[in-house]
């Protein structure tokens, strides 16, 4: 049973558990300050406390996960915390290697900001060569205003950028899956065309609401 569903709390929490996945919490830090991030009013995500004292390291990372694991298995490892994963690429590579070598499904869930974070690196190149499977991009707007408004980005043209990481992805052949939070007046469609268009799957994301330890409510 995950430790979620029992209402169990821990600081500084590395790897976690939803939905059958296990999750990575690399880093704080982002790129975005989003209208709709639950960071807005928490740091626990389906019971577990990801605020970070310090960003952990590589062996940290894989003592972490090696200890999941002694629970029992999982559908796929995935990159996803409180911040932007690739704001630490290099630990997101090393621990895609050490997956990889293990034939473990790894996937990133990312804004789309890597190469915008990682200037002179081809980020989706090195991803797919440490062996990532798939990539789930944050898009939320079929528009760059939009996008800035609810995404509030810390680098200008960011739309474009989160656009071309996407179609990026999709070049590299790693399983992308373009998202947007279904929220009133969200152009659902026209994220949905973008996605289809580049040739990604697409998938619309409910809104999370702050967490319920009476009820497990799933991963992401």
């Amino acid at each position: 049973m995950y430790r979620a569903i029992i209402g169990c709390v821990s600081a500084n929490t590395i790897a976690y558990r939803g939905k059958g996945n296990i999750y990575l919490n690399l880093t704080n830090r982002c790129s975005c300050s989003c209208t709709f991030c639950l960071r807005q009013f928490t740091t626990e995500v389906y019971g577990y406390d990801l605020k970070l004292d310090a960003e952990p390291e590589v062996d940290e990372i894989v003592r972490a996960l090696e200890i999941e694991f002694i629970d029992g298995p999982a559908h796929q490892v995935v990159f996803c915390g409180l911040g932007e994963p690739t704001m630490r690429l290099d630990a997101v590579l090393r621990v895609s290697e050490w997956l990889r070598l293990r034939r473990i499904p790894s996937r990133l869930d990312t804004n789309g900001h890597g190469a915008l974070l990682n200037p002179g690196r081809d980020v989706v190149g090195e991803l797919g060569a440490a062996g990532l499977q798939a990539v789930s991009v944050s898009l939320n707007a079929a528009d760059p205003v939009t996008y800035d408004e609810l995404c509030r980005p810390m680098f200008s043209k960011a739309y474009r950028a989160v656009i071309g990481f996407a179609q990026r992805c999709v070049e590299q052949g790693l399983l992308t899956t373009i998202t947007a939070l279904d929220q009133p007046g969200a152009d659902l469609t026209g994220c949905e065309a973008i996605a289809l268009a580049m040739g990604a799957e697409f998938r619309p994301r409910k809104l999370v609401q702050p967490y319920d330890r009476q009820r497990d409510k799933g991963g992401v």
